[in-house]
């Protein structure tokens, strides 16, 4: 699964440490998250959605 998670965290000068307090997470899920090595659950997907005030799909994209 794509995302932008690194781009909007950038265009919101957030480090990885930064997003994974805000989110209750690691910073490895971050990076992992970012790297595409780990798909979010469903709660962490709209934690994430909340965070950067967009919807899920507005961030995540599937790929086959």
């Amino acid at each position: 699964m794509k995302n932008r998670i690194k781009v909007l965290r950038a265009e919101r000068n957030l480090t990885q440490a930064d997003l994974a307090v805000m989110l209750d997470t690691s910073r490895q899920t971050i990076n992992a998250l970012e790297t595409g090595k780990y798909d979010p659950s469903l709660p962490l997907a709209f934690k994430i959605a909340k965070v950067f005030s967009l919807s899920i799909e507005d961030i995540f994209q599937y790929e086959e």
